[in-house]
């Protein structure tokens, strides 16, 4: 089995697609949109992406990706996740003067970069930071990375768990060209749009509300045709094959412009 992810080895998405395949033949990629290309085109059967962290909120690229490709959510997993601030051996805190990392990263670390002042500079990935340092051997420079990814390339660590919040989590789906089988607790996600009209969302969630479906997420995004604009990501526990969730999506027809089924799949459990 080959699976695709976004990064280098070491990174959390590595971790990720470790802890729900297993061992695998792995393939690091460097953009989000190689991933799903990859699983588009079987050159790998599943992909794993980070959609949340509970820290930092939602991954926008990844919920934009999963719009356009034809790929189905297979499965989720929520990852703890610990961040390093690593740098070459023989450097101390007190001489970084730069720190690199993702976004994401350090933005779950905001409060430690502020304390030790150094100048941050986003990058593509964590682990992707860390193996910058070392190949270009970047003195006064470090990277906010897994502890793991210290011993891939050869780095000190010198802080560990530096995130701002220890419940620090986030959430990856794995993407695939089938469905997931269905299990014994599950989860749907949809993409909607709605009329610009009074209410229309709210006659869209009524469907759901009247048929005790729990939503466990509710997102909006603008869409890429017109200004001010929006589509919707919803989450909701239950599966496509169950009576009240058959006739909630059968109810929003005629409230939509759009519905698509990003796929129901086994919930997860920590």
């Amino acid at each position: 089995m080959r699976v695709a992810f976004q990064g280098e080895l070491g990174s959390f998405s590595e971790e990720a697609v470790l802890k729900f395949f297993g061992e695998v033949e792995l393939i690091p990629e460097r953009k989000l949109s190689q991933v799903f290309e990859d699983v588009e085109r079987d050159i790998a059967s599943f992909g794993m992406i980070p959609v949340e962290n509970s820290q930092a909120g939602s991954i926008n690229e990844s919920y934009d990706l999963l719009l356009k490709y034809e790929l189905f959510i297979y499965g989720e997993l929520d990852l703890r996740v610990s961040h390093s601030l690593l740098a070459l051996p023989g450097q101390r805190l007190e001489d970084i003067k730069r720190v690199y990392s993702h976004p994401q990263a350090l933005a779950q670390c905001e409060e430690f970069l502020e304390k030790i002042g150094a100048e941050i500079i986003p990058t593509y990935d964590t682990a992707g930071s860390a193996k910058m340092i070392k190949e270009k051997k970047l003195f006064g420079a470090g990277a906010i990375a897994s502890k793991r990814a210290s011993e891939i390339y050869g780095l000190s660590v010198l802080a560990e768990g530096i995130e701002s919040n220890p419940q620090n989590f986030t959430k990856f789906f794995a993407i695939s060209k089938k469905r997931a089988p269905k299990g014994k607790e599950n989860k749907t996600s949809i993409i909607f749009g709605t009329k610009n009209i009074p209410g229309a969302l709210y006659r869209c969630l009524g469907a759901f509300a009247e048929r005790r479906i729990n939503l466990t997420k509710l997102e909006s995004r603008p869409t890429k045709d017109k200004p001010w604009e929006y589509i919707f990501y919803l989450d909701f526990e239950g599966h496509i094959d169950d009576k009240p969730v058959k006739e909630a999506l059968e109810d929003i027809k005629d409230k939509t412009t759009f519905l698509k089924i990003l796929g129901s799949y086994p919930k997860f459990k920590s």
